[in-house]
Formats: structure tokens, sequence, C-alpha cells
């Protein structure tokens, strides 16, 4: 994990959250589907993190990843982007096999990682630009987007020139520039001050009210309010859990 990802939630300097940002108020994601994975195993180093893995989730829901260090949940996170082929079993997105219609599918993602994926040499503005243009179906005007993250005039601002929490908040403000119906999302909360831990939240409420689909790692508590969460403990699908 790189230094950005470990700063404390006192490196998020960004001004102040006026709104929640949602993409398109009102408007639904009509192209989200029944996301399934059906006894996923996943491997590593010889090592079984998981096994016989199942879980779905409808167009609206959320699941929260948990467990402790190592047990796979970023492994995971990988299989339900695509990035790597579970050991056995599969992941379907209404109800057909994710390998079997990748192009589709991965259009349909958009994904925070552990860092946060965003060019250093380029400015805020200039990432969300490039982003927008890649999205199957944009949304929000990359300006747009960096106010709702707290970002506002920071258009011009290299990367390489932000705080940790300042970038965190561009890689969230990516995702909003596209509409795709399936967030799945790595700590997201890293290096943001409890405000803009409120503001993921709030993402993260517009995003399924409108019809799509969170998949998240975290060690904090998440309150969505009147959203459920369903909470996935990966430690109950270790080997020794079977």
């Amino acid at each position: 994990m790189g230094t950005s990802e470990s700063s404390s939630a006192q490196a998020d300097s960004a001004g102040p959250v006026d709104r929640i940002p949602s993409p398109a108020v009102g408007s639904s994601l009509t192209n989200a589907r029944e996301l399934r994975a059906i006894g996923l195993e996943g491997v590593r180093d010889d090592r079984v993190l998981f096994t016989g893995l199942n879980f779905a989730v409808d167009p609206g829901g959320v699941i929260q990843i948990e467990g402790p260090n190592g047990c796979g949940k970023t492994t995971l996170l990988r299989m339900v982007c695509g990035f790597v082929l579970p050991d056995e079993g599969e992941i379907t997105w209404g109800g057909e096999e994710i390998q079997s219609i990748r192009p589709e599918y991965q259009s349909s993602v958009s994904y925070l990682g552990h860092t946060s994926g965003i060019k250093e040499d380029l400015t805020a503005g200039e990432n969300l630009h490039v982003a927008r243009r890649l999205a199957a179906i944009s949304a929000m005007e990359p300006v747009e987007a960096l106010e709702a993250v707290g970002l506002r005039g920071f258009e011009t601002a290299m990367v390489r020139t932000l705080s940790a929490g300042q970038r965190r908040r561009v890689a969230l403000a990516r995702m909003l520039v596209s509409d795709a119906p399936l967030w799945v999302m790595d700590e997201p909360f890293t290096a943001l001050d409890p405000r803009g831990v409120k503001m993921v939240e709030g993402m993260l409420m517009n995003h399924c009210q409108r019809g799509g689909i969170a998949i998240i790692t975290t060690h904090h508590p998440v309150d969505l309010g009147d959203q459920p969460v369903t909470l996935l403990n990966l430690a109950d699908w270790g080997e020794q859990a079977c």
C-alpha cells in the first residue's frame, strides 16, 4: 500500500461539501442487472482464501465485504470486476456468466481500488475528461463532479500537488462522470475526513436509490440511512470455516 493510502484523515483538506452528489437526480439506471456469485473459490500462493462462496444482489442493493487482513477481500473484488478468474465457480450478471459478455459487463462496472488510479501528471479536470470519454454512458461533467466531491476550483490543479484525501476525492469524482450501474469500491473511505466519509455515504445512497449496485470493502461502519447493507464476512467462507 502506498503512502497516500495510509495517510491520516487529516490529509483530506478539501472544502465543504454543500450537497450530496447524484448524477441525473431522479433518473434510473435501467442497465442494472442482478449480480450473482455461485460457488466461488479464491486461491493465492496455494492457500485457499475462500471457497463455496455464494451471494446475490439485486439492483438497488449494497454488499459490504468484511474479514481480517489477507482473507481475500481485494481478490474477490477483482473477480467481481472480471480482472481475474475464480479458481472455481462463476459470477453472473443478469443470469449470464460475465466472461461471456465481457465488453458489455465491463462497461457496466466502475472500480475504485486501494490506489486512486489517477494520473499524477494530469490535472484533476483532465483525469475526469479522460474517464468521461472512456465511459460507455457518461453522466456528470468533470467540473460538476469535482464540485460534488468538494473540489470546486481544482479543475486545473495537478494531481501530484494534491493531498492524499484530495486525490481520493478526484478518484471518487471519476465514478460520477460515468453512469455505470455497478460500483466496486475497495476501502472507499481511505484518507478521507469525517465530512468526506459522509459524502461517500451520500454517493452510495443516491446510486442505490437510482437502481445501482455497490460492492464495497471497508473496516469502517457504513451509515446509509434506510438503505439496507448486506454484510458478507469472508472469514465464514475460508477453508477452516468449511
